[in-house]
Protein backbone atom coordinates (compact mmCIF):
# COMPACT_ATOMS: atom_id res chain seq x y z
CA UNK A 1 0.00 0.00 0.00
CA UNK A 2 1.19 3.39 -1.23
CA UNK A 3 0.92 5.99 1.88
CA UNK A 4 3.42 8.27 -0.07
CA UNK A 5 0.92 10.99 -0.86
CA UNK A 6 -0.32 10.96 2.80
CA UNK A 7 3.07 11.59 4.32
CA UNK A 8 3.51 14.17 2.04
CA UNK A 9 0.16 15.61 2.90
CA UNK A 10 1.82 15.41 6.45
CA UNK A 11 4.45 17.88 5.07
CA UNK A 12 1.95 20.26 4.42
CA UNK A 13 0.56 20.45 7.64
CA UNK A 14 3.88 20.71 9.37
CA UNK A 15 5.51 22.87 6.90
CA UNK A 16 2.29 25.32 6.91
CA UNK A 17 1.43 24.92 11.21
CA UNK A 18 2.50 28.25 13.09
CA UNK A 19 5.88 29.23 14.20
CA UNK A 20 6.69 31.29 17.15
CA UNK A 21 7.43 35.38 14.78
CA UNK A 22 6.79 33.73 12.00
CA UNK A 23 10.42 31.91 11.63
CA UNK A 24 10.39 28.74 10.56
CA UNK A 25 13.02 26.03 11.64
CA UNK A 26 11.77 22.76 10.91
CA UNK A 27 12.54 19.63 8.82
CA UNK A 28 10.97 17.23 7.17
CA UNK A 29 11.93 13.82 5.40
CA UNK A 30 10.02 10.56 4.45
CA UNK A 31 11.50 7.36 4.81
CA UNK A 32 10.66 4.15 2.96
CA UNK A 33 11.41 1.01 1.26
CA UNK A 34 15.04 -0.02 1.76
CA UNK A 35 15.49 3.10 4.26
CA UNK A 36 12.44 2.21 6.46
CA UNK A 37 14.00 -1.72 7.03
CA UNK A 38 17.52 0.02 7.34
CA UNK A 39 15.81 2.22 9.99
CA UNK A 40 14.21 -0.54 11.63
CA UNK A 41 17.49 -2.78 12.10
CA UNK A 42 19.54 -0.15 13.09
CA UNK A 43 16.83 0.79 16.16
CA UNK A 44 17.50 -2.91 17.08
CA UNK A 45 21.36 -2.54 16.98
CA UNK A 46 20.71 1.14 18.64
CA UNK A 47 19.05 -0.66 21.79
CA UNK A 48 21.44 -3.45 21.66
CA UNK A 49 24.67 -1.45 21.54
CA UNK A 50 23.04 1.16 24.30
CA UNK A 51 21.54 -1.31 26.76
CA UNK A 52 18.18 1.35 26.05
CA UNK A 53 14.96 -0.49 26.71
CA UNK A 54 12.47 -0.65 23.55
CA UNK A 55 14.26 0.12 20.59
CA UNK A 56 13.54 -3.40 19.77
CA UNK A 57 9.57 -2.67 20.06
CA UNK A 58 9.70 0.37 18.03
CA UNK A 59 11.77 -1.06 15.91
CA UNK A 60 9.04 -3.73 14.73
CA UNK A 61 7.02 -1.19 14.38
CA UNK A 62 8.95 0.12 11.89
CA UNK A 63 9.61 -2.59 9.96
CA UNK A 64 6.24 -3.83 10.12
CA UNK A 65 4.80 -0.07 8.70
CA UNK A 66 4.30 1.19 5.41
CA UNK A 67 6.36 4.80 5.59
CA UNK A 68 7.98 6.66 8.31
CA UNK A 69 7.46 10.63 8.09
CA UNK A 70 9.94 12.46 10.21
CA UNK A 71 9.62 16.40 11.35
CA UNK A 72 12.63 17.96 13.32
CA UNK A 73 14.51 21.45 14.50
CA UNK A 74 17.34 22.23 12.28
CA UNK A 75 19.41 25.76 13.72
CA UNK A 76 16.70 26.78 15.67
CA UNK A 77 17.69 30.50 17.18
CA UNK A 78 16.12 31.04 19.83
CA UNK A 79 13.08 33.44 19.70
CA UNK A 80 14.98 36.23 21.76
CA UNK A 81 12.33 36.71 24.54
CA UNK A 82 14.62 35.78 27.92
CA UNK A 83 11.66 34.10 29.27
CA UNK A 84 13.39 31.55 30.84
CA UNK A 85 11.33 28.35 29.59
CA UNK A 86 14.18 26.53 28.50
CA UNK A 87 15.53 26.90 31.90
CA UNK A 88 18.02 29.80 31.55
CA UNK A 89 18.00 33.16 32.79
CA UNK A 90 18.73 34.48 29.23
CA UNK A 91 18.51 33.06 25.80
CA UNK A 92 21.04 30.04 25.60
CA UNK A 93 23.21 29.91 22.79
CA UNK A 94 21.62 26.37 21.43
CA UNK A 95 23.41 23.34 19.95
CA UNK A 96 26.44 23.54 22.20
CA UNK A 97 25.79 19.95 23.41
CA UNK A 98 25.42 16.77 21.55
CA UNK A 99 23.89 13.00 22.78
CA UNK A 100 20.87 11.81 20.94
CA UNK A 101 19.47 14.70 19.90
CA UNK A 102 21.94 18.63 19.60
CA UNK A 103 20.78 20.76 22.68
CA UNK A 104 19.41 22.69 24.58
CA UNK A 105 17.06 23.99 22.04
CA UNK A 106 14.69 27.13 22.68
CA UNK A 107 11.16 26.22 24.23
CA UNK A 108 9.20 27.79 22.55
CA UNK A 109 11.08 26.82 18.89
CA UNK A 110 10.36 22.92 20.58
CA UNK A 111 6.76 24.15 20.70
CA UNK A 112 7.26 25.16 17.21
CA UNK A 113 8.01 21.17 16.75
CA UNK A 114 5.01 20.58 18.87
CA UNK A 115 2.57 22.09 16.66
CA UNK A 116 4.18 21.28 13.21
CA UNK A 117 3.95 17.18 14.59
CA UNK A 118 0.61 17.98 15.91
CA UNK A 119 -0.48 19.19 12.67
CA UNK A 120 0.77 16.40 10.42
CA UNK A 121 -0.61 13.68 12.59
CA UNK A 122 -4.20 15.32 12.61
CA UNK A 123 -3.74 14.66 8.48
CA UNK A 124 -2.54 11.41 8.81
CA UNK A 125 -5.76 10.94 10.91
CA UNK A 126 -8.25 12.44 8.81
CA UNK A 127 -7.08 10.32 6.24
CA UNK A 128 -7.76 7.22 8.41
CA UNK A 129 -3.94 6.31 8.31
CA UNK A 130 -2.75 4.68 11.60
CA UNK A 131 -0.03 6.63 13.25
CA UNK A 132 2.17 7.19 16.15
CA UNK A 133 4.75 9.78 17.42
CA UNK A 134 7.95 7.97 18.12
CA UNK A 135 10.85 9.22 20.17
CA UNK A 136 13.10 6.39 19.34
CA UNK A 137 12.96 6.34 16.19
CA UNK A 138 14.03 10.23 15.48
CA UNK A 139 17.30 8.85 17.43
CA UNK A 140 18.15 6.64 14.84
CA UNK A 141 17.16 8.62 11.84
CA UNK A 142 19.52 11.30 12.56
CA UNK A 143 21.89 8.59 13.87
CA UNK A 144 21.74 7.37 10.72
CA UNK A 145 21.43 10.41 8.33
CA UNK A 146 18.21 9.90 7.17
CA UNK A 147 17.40 13.87 8.07
CA UNK A 148 19.84 16.79 8.86
CA UNK A 149 18.36 17.94 11.99
CA UNK A 150 19.26 18.47 16.00
CA UNK A 151 16.27 17.07 17.16
CA UNK A 152 13.63 14.32 15.64
CA UNK A 153 10.50 13.01 16.28
CA UNK A 154 9.91 9.51 13.60
CA UNK A 155 5.95 9.20 13.41
CA UNK A 156 5.59 5.77 11.30
CA UNK A 157 2.48 5.18 8.79
CA UNK A 158 0.29 2.03 8.49
CA UNK A 159 -2.55 1.54 7.21
CA UNK A 160 -4.40 -2.23 8.65
CA UNK A 161 -7.11 -3.74 9.86
CA UNK A 162 -6.02 -2.59 13.71
CA UNK A 163 -3.87 -0.30 14.37
CA UNK A 164 0.24 -1.61 14.75
CA UNK A 165 1.14 1.01 17.57
CA UNK A 166 -1.33 0.44 20.35
CA UNK A 167 -1.85 -3.02 22.20
CA UNK A 168 1.67 -3.35 21.75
Amino acid sequence: MNLRIVAELMAISARTAPKAVGKDFIVTAIVEGDDLQRLAEKMYEFGERTGKSNFDRDGANVSNSTAVFLVGLKDAAPVGLNCSACGSEKCIKPNTFESEFKGPNCALRLLDMGIAIGSAVKTASLLNVDNRIMYRVGVVAREIGLIDADFVMGIPLSATGKSIYFDR
